[in-house]
């Protein structure tokens, strides 16, 4: 009976606020408005009649929440329900501590998918890697579980097991990958001096990133020293993304003016711009900025502002391609909306929606092998050949002042292909300059 009365007193508020916006409605939207409240009707009777018929008693919180993101899930793959739960994880997420395994994710084809591991977690250590899907939790399907549900089984006690099946490109079985949860802390700026070049990389966008990243430049600035810094490698590859407002703090850290990026809800007139404010913590230095299939969102932000006023050269590979952006709705009881209001656009005009960002220079991901050829030869080895005339008197000639890339310690192979190519840019773009001033 109490069931009966909480469905009869919810269809009874229902249709007192659709009569209620259809009486206040212009009269050419009274047509569309009556649609909408038939719907909600059959909305209501949808529900009343899972509640007295179904095999089994039903949770009406569950349910109608089911509905919701049902409705959402509809729109597109970032928009979902945050119950009052959901909301403090997501808190948790943006202050940059969690608990869990640490990959970012998100919903296709009904199968959850793997955006990007974050550095130095479990996920990471077990060898998940951008792209691969996720098909069972544990041995249940995924399939039919909402975005926010997958999460909520992925995560759980610090120190517990969990298994996930996956799927992943050019291989012909699923197979399944046991990781330990554990409490992830996102460090989100890491940061370390390669010979005379600022390496810093940020692997996701929260609210220690922009602080982070000053304090590793003027770190780095000071270890390497001032005249002898010859340029910044900002790795985001494998950077899921995070918040708007760090993404543009970032790139304005390397712009002296100009727009960073624009969003643009549903209406002409629903449109914000964000601009640079003078100064650049990389005093006009030559700037790489790398990126791959695991760089999204605000990660494409940055990259797209800094690649479209030719203040950074572009390598890796595409991008993700997410050009949208989420806002946070709030809704009674504590519940919220996380909706998407707007797509945002890099300062050309450009929407990387599904498209990505292409590098300027593309340089995928490879293992070196360093190949000895103990039969090579060289002028000193022919006969009669002519003596070098400045000689040094040990039979070596004087260092030529080349600059390239530092050998590895202890003759091990590079173990990043990508960074050592940009790292091998910055040292070219210093010579070149270093030639024009001569």
């Amino acid at each position: 009976m109490m069931k009966r009365t909480t469905v009869a007193a919810v269809m009874s508020a229902v249709m007192i606020a659709s009569v209620s916006m259809v009486a206040c409605a212009p009269a050419r939207a009274q047509d569309q408005d009556r649609e909408v409240y038939r719907l909600l009707e059959l909305l209501g009777d949808a529900l009343a009649k899972i509640r007295s018929n179904y095999v089994e008693d039903v949770d009406d919180k569950k349910l109608i929440e089911a509905g919701i993101n049902g409705m959402l899930s509809s729109l597109d793959p970032h928009s979902n329900f945050l119950s009052p739960e959901r909301v403090k994880q997501m808190e948790v997420d943006i202050r940059g501590e969690f608990g869990g395994l640490g990959i970012e994710v998100t919903m296709e084809n009904g199968f959850v998918k793997v955006v990007t591991p974050i550095d130095d977690t479990p996920a990471a250590r077990a060898g998940v890697r951008p792209g691969d899907l996720i098909s069972h939790i544990d041995g249940e399907p995924v399939l039919g579980l909402s975005l926010t549900e997958a999460v909520k089984k992925m995560r759980g006690r610090v120190g517990s097991d969990i298994v996930l099946t996956m799927i992943r490109e050019g291989e012909a079985e699923p197979f399944d990958i046991t990781i330990t949860r554990d409490i992830i802390t996102v460090q989100s700026v890491r940061s370390r001096a390669e010979g005379n070049v600022a390496y810093i990389r940020i692997t996701s966008f929260n609210e220690q990133t922009e602080s982070g990243l000053r304090s590793a430049m003027d770190t780095l600035r000071a270890e390497i020293g001032e005249d002898q810094l010859r340029g910044v490698v900002l790795d985001l590859r494998n950077n899921p993304g995070g918040l708007l407002n760090q993404a543009i703090a970032v790139s304005d850290a390397f712009l002296e003016r100009g727009e960073i990026v624009s969003t643009r809800g549903r209406g002409d007139d629903n449109i914000e711009r964000y601009n640079a404010k003078s100064g650049d913590i990389a005093t006009g230095l030559p700037v790489i900025v790398l990126i791959n299939g695991g760089s999204a969102s605000a990660s494409e932000i940055v990259a797209g502002a800094l690649k479209d006023h030719n203040r950074a050269i572009l390598m890796g590979t595409k991008s993700f391609g997410k050009g949208s952006v989420q806002s946070i709705i709030q809704l009674q009881g504590g519940n919220r909306l996380k909706l998407t209001t707007s797509r945002y656009y890099t300062p050309s005009g450009t929407s990387i929606q599904a498209t990505g960002i292409l590098p300027d220079i593309e340089v995928p991901q490879a293992t070196l092998e360093i190949i000895d050829n103990p039969n090579a030869r060289s002028e000193a080895d022919l006969r009669n050949r002519l003596e070098n005339d400045t000689d040094n008197g040990d039979g070596s000639a004087p260092d030529a002042g080349q600059p390239g890339a530092a050998a590895p310690e202890g003759g091990e192979t590079p173990p990043d292909y990508q960074l050592q190519r940009a790292l091998d840019a910055i040292r070219a773009i210093d010579l070149a300059r270093a030639g024009s001033l001569k």
